[in-house]
């Protein structure tokens, strides 16, 4: 990832590798019945768009949907 480029979460709080936030609305899932409560807790990893995030099970979470967990 570029090091220039900063992930933030929705309040603006800059993420990194290994961070645990949380959904700060219900999403749902895209070609599914399924979808992501608000509150739930994920461990993500940064990509190389500052935009989007990766969570487990192959999600890819925006940024602008999330909250850093303190």
């Amino acid at each position: 990832m570029d090091s220039t480029v900063e992930t933030k979460d929705a309040h603006g709080n800059i993420l990194a590798d290994g961070d645990q936030v949380f959904l700060i609305k219900d999403l749902p899932v895209k070609g599914s019945k399924t979808t992501l409560k608000q509150g739930t807790v994920y461990k993500i990893r940064l990509t190389d768009d500052a935009e989007f995030v990766d969570a487990p099970g192959g999600l890819v979470l925006k940024t602008c949907f999330i909250k850093k967990k303190k």
